[in-house]
């Protein structure tokens, strides 16, 4: 029974020497990149009112969120899943400004079942957002800041999954649908279920043209999809046709600034269809079948915290960032310590200042325990000659 307190929760786990110290330099390391394209960085807290958390983008979330009951007010609380409706709420309550702002933001989110990052219920989650901006130009700096993000934790090799919400959303209104209509053809299109689409397809009694596209659009993937798609939807109305030159105009607009990433198509992966209002993406690494970073569009998310705006934005899991990078241990720190006395003599402690204050790690021994200072992870001891104190090799030490 006692051995079973050492358990973790499926899904959650601790981050130990020297992992940790490489989490914590790689998120210094992407908080300053951010910083220097501008992005101020907000801290939302870790558990909030259900309705804040489940509200615009929330929705998708609901399922994915842990729910309690609050004891001073009795009012129900979650712990935050996703942090991006926090941060809409702080643009839109508390910055309230006229001009785009860019925003990041670093912290844990909790999952009820394990999410695509990682395979955890406790993703590190970091990302940053453009609120105030709606157009090509926003959605390619988050894009290219995705790329940086990758690069940044040892990621070399990877590709952009883009899609567009408005393609399906379009054929939808197009076909006539109802909602549960829709969402039922909408869940067999995540999944690819070409028999089930067509089945569908079939039931809600649409043929022709319409009933073509519709069933062609879970095949519209890959490197030419765009071009596929220039015949395969050549009868969808206006607003199908726009979604589409809108992907081929960021399209180009990527290949200026990002000329060595490869660029898929998906047109009919709706990561977050219910509240995504334009481009949709995903960046992968070869050989992992999940997504590592992910975000899009999703305009007009601070309407419910009254004011609205557009919004484009990513986020990525810290940690499964670090399952795929290569060369971080370049990011640890040298841990060669010098161990000290313990002692209150005034020179000891100035050395002992003036050598932490150089960046190096100093080590004071506590009394009664006299082992070999290697077990501390000491090269170094602090010893007195002629009135100072200076590290010598513990080698040296020995051999005195």
């Amino acid at each position: 029974m006692n051995e079973e307190r050492w358990l973790l929760p499926a899904g959650i786990e601790e981050v130990l020497p020297p992992q940790a110290q490489i989490v914590e330099t790689l998120r210094r390391d992407l908080l300053d990149l951010y910083a220097g394209w501008g992005y101020e960085l907000v801290i939302p807290p870790f558990i909030d009112y259900l309705e804040s958390l489940l509200t615009g983008t929330g929705q998708d979330l609901d399922l994915q969120t842990f729910k309690l009951t609050d004891q001073l007010t009795g009012r129900l609380l979650g712990v935050r899943a996703d942090m991006t409706p926090q941060v809409a709420r702080i643009d839109a309550h508390h910055l309230r400004r006229d001009v785009p702002t860019r925003l990041c933001y670093l912290g844990t989110v909790l999952h009820t079942m394990p999410d695509g990052f990682a395979s955890t219920r406790s993703p590190l989650q970091i990302g940053a957002e453009i609120y105030g901006h709606s157009g090509i130009e926003s959605d390619a700096e988050i894009l290219r800041l995705v790329m940086l993000t990758l690069r940044t934790a040892g990621i070399a090799e990877s590709y952009l999954d883009l899609g567009h919400v408005g393609i399906y959303r379009g054929l939808a209104q197009q076909a006539g649908l109802d909602a549960a209509q829709e969402h039922a053809l909408f869940d067999a299109l995540q999944r690819k279920a070409i028999p089930e689409i067509e089945s569908l397809i079939g039931r809600f009694g649409l043929s022709g043209p319409i009933a073509d596209m519709l069933a062609a659009l879970a095949e519209l993937n890959g490197g030419d999809a765009l071009s596929q798609a220039d015949s395969v939807l050549s009868a969808a109305a206006t607003p199908v046709r726009e979604a589409l030159d809108y992907l081929q105009q960021l399209a180009e607009e990527l290949h200026r600034w990002l000329p060595d990433v490869s660029i898929h198509y998906d047109l009919a992966e709706l990561r977050g269809y219910r509240y995504k209002t334009g481009v949709v993406f995903a960046a992968f690494v070869p050989g992992w079948g999940l997504e590592i970073a992910r975000g899009g569009r999703y305009d007009d998310i601070g309407q419910v915290f009254g004011r609205a705006r557009p919004a484009v934005g990513f986020s990525t899991d810290l940690k499964g960032l670090l399952q795929h990078g290569k060369g971080l241990d370049r990011l640890i720190r040298n841990t060669e310590a010098i161990l000290a006395p313990w002692s209150s003599d005034p020179a000891l402690r100035e050395a002992v200042d003036r050598l932490r204050a150089s960046g190096r790690t100093v080590i004071n021994a506590l009394p009664g325990f006299e082992d070999d200072p290697r077990q501390l992870g000491c090269q170094q001891v602090l010893a007195c000659q002629d009135g100072r104190w200076e590290p010598q090799d513990i080698g040296t030490i020995d051999n005195q």
